[in-house]
């Protein structure tokens, strides 16, 4: 046993329980999310409380190698980021076979899939969408429509199946919830693209959506994807409501604060939305939870259609 600073080494017989160590990889996770992502954040504490910490698994893997590809280290060259994101991509493999990693945000994650059954056939793309962000600066349709899904349509499914794990028919209904959850990852994703569209281009010279000039973005263009988003975040409020109790209006929270992004990207010329990250104020945000619980996890497009 390892000597800890101002702690004698126990020299008794007995063994440290093995979810002690569970424990403190689901709290290496838990700091992930409450480190770098507000609206997550406050999504993922909506939850109940088992699936909360399944999706704070799942978001701290996606963080990681999200900071390997996007933060890298100012000595580290793209190879050694090709390196540590392989790296990690087997540690996960390993770990799903294994039950257990070293890396504690791996261990956490793994735990999750194992329980959930999320398998190669989500975190395979996951991870070539990663891998795409080392190669690829400019993106046309088909590898746009690919990157999308591995690095933001997966992450939605692998959330499924965590909100289904202790469910019955699962596999009824996680095909019936497939398609909305794609369709909310990827306006996250569209969304953040446009929020990130000159700091993508000035910090790692990447170009996302196509037909956007980030140099130069046009109104038409603004509009298109803005067209787009809308349209991907109805037809995810139309399977919110199909939710287990515990993780609708999570869901729906999380979707009324990336429609409201929208709107105010809407309302943002372009040009200086490029210069400034369009933002939704915490007490916003906070409005947004309290009327999503209010209307049991209804997302506000939809009472609106309702009511007209």
């Amino acid at each position: 046993m390892t000597a800890t600073i101002g702690r004698p080494v126990s020299t008794g017989s007995a063994l440290r329980p093995y979810h002690h160590y569970d424990d403190v990889a689901d709290e290496s996770a838990a700091l992930v999310i409450r480190s770098y992502s507000s609206s997550f954040g406050l999504a993922t504490r909506l939850l109940a409380k088992g699936v909360r910490q399944d999706v704070r698994n799942i978001y701290a893997l996606v963080r990681v190698a999200d900071e390997i590809v996007d933060a890298p280290r100012p000595e580290q060259s793209q190879a050694q980021r090709r390196v540590a994101l392989d790296t990690l991509e087997t540690e996960v493999s390993t770990a799903l076979d294994a039950g257990s990693s070293s890396n504690l945000v791996v261990h956490a994650f793994a735990r999750t899939a194992r329980r959930s059954g999320i398998g190669a056939g989500l975190i395979a793309p996951f991870f070539a969408s990663m891998r795409a962000d080392l190669d690829c600066r400019q993106h046309n349709h088909e590898s746009l429509t690919e990157y999308i899904y591995g690095s933001a349509e997966v992450v939605g499914l692998m959330c499924v199946h965590a909100f289904l794990a202790d469910q019955p028919h699962r596999k009824a209904r996680y095909d019936q919830l497939a398609q909305g959850a794609r369709r909310l990852g990827a306006a996250f994703q569209k969304v953040n693209f446009l929020r990130d569209l000159g700091e993508d281009r000035d910090q790692l010279g990447r170009w996302y959506l196509v037909g956007i000039d980030p140099n130069n973005p046009s109104a038409d263009a603004w509009r298109y994807w803005l067209d787009d988003i809308d349209s991907d975040l109805a037809a995810a409020a139309k399977v919110i409501p199909l939710l287990p109790n515990g993780t609708r209006v999570a869901v729906c929270t999380a979707h009324d604060i990336f429609a409201e992004l929208s709107r105010r990207l809407r309302n943002t010329p372009p040009e200086v939305a490029c210069r400034t990250r369009i933002r939704v104020p915490d007490p916003e945000k906070a409005r947004i939870a309290a009327g999503a619980a209010i209307r049991r996890g209804l997302p506000r497009s939809a009472t609106s259609k309702r009511v007209s």
